[in-house]
């Protein structure tokens, strides 16, 4: 383990790197003056004009719809698929197929959701990136959950049947208790991922209709205010509050494993 301490320095530059942007932008969000560079004293004015702005609340609005909506429909298909992987058909291949939407660029993924939509005729707009959301977080939805199943005893399943009961009845009194946690965790990460993902939305949405990240575009082209760096942190606290959610339920689902 000593051996190992050269690499202390350098594993601290980079989480500087990495974080201090970050706590610099958090800390001018409570800028008192007009700039969103230069410092001049404390205030909450920025998130005050924040909570006045009509088409950023909109455009929240749009994205809380748009990731609840992603992420129900992810929940339902990605955890049946990933109980059909891991119970009843094993197949590396369409392994391979449930995790590409997660492992493919999103710029790839946009390109071609955008393509299939124009084959289909298909109006753009909450709904269709709302589909689009759902297509990548049921990957992350398949990931959590059947790694779950797989380190859950099938026995539990089989003497439920051999008892005589339904499969959908040991699906919902044996099966989904156990992976509850998972279930939970990969609907978090599901939410989370839609509420920040820019690319894809930018792609598969209408022009009357944009999400809060779309609107953070149009308004940095025109010129950063504090108010921006005000939304960001509020994004921030949100994407980092559901993270740890769905980090301590992954614990929680080890810890009963144990």
């Amino acid at each position: 383990m000593k051996s190992l301490g050269w690499l202390r320095l350098p594993l601290a530059l980079c989480m500087l790197f990495l974080y201090l942007p970050i706590a610099v932008l958090v800390v001018m969000s409570f800028n008192g003056g007009r700039s969103a560079f230069t410092m001049d004293g404390l205030s909450f004015r920025w998130y005050a004009k924040l909570a006045g702005n009509g088409d950023l609340l909109t455009a929240l609005g749009n994205s809380l719809l748009v990731a609840t909506g992603a992420t129900v429909i992810a929940v339902v298909l990605g955890t049946t698929l990933a109980v059909g992987l891991a119970r009843y058909t094993r197949s590396s291949t369409l392994d391979a197929y449930a995790m590409a939407p997660a492992i493919m660029p999103d710029l790839v993924l946009a390109i071609g959701l955008l393509a299939f939509y124009s084959l289909i005729s298909m109006t753009l707009g909450l709904f269709s990136v709302m589909l689009a959301h759902a297509v990548f977080g049921m990957a992350f939805v398949v990931a959590v959950v059947r790694a779950r199943l797989v380190q859950a005893d099938p026995a539990l399943e089989e003497a439920s049947r051999d008892l005589g009961a339904p499969a959908f009845t040991t699906f919902r009194r044996v099966t989904l208790p156990t992976i509850a946690p998972a279930v939970i965790a990969g609907a978090l990460l599901t939410f989370t991922l839609s509420l920040d993902e820019f690319v894809i939305a930018f792609f598969t949405n209408g022009p009357t209709t944009p999400t809060l990240p779309i609107s953070i575009y149009s308004m940095v082209r025109f010129g950063v205010t504090p108010e921006i760096n005000a939304l960001a942190t509020v994004l921030l606290l949100v994407s980092f509050t559901v993270v740890i959610a769905s980090a301590r339920l992954s614990r929680r689902t080890e810890a009963l494993d144990e």
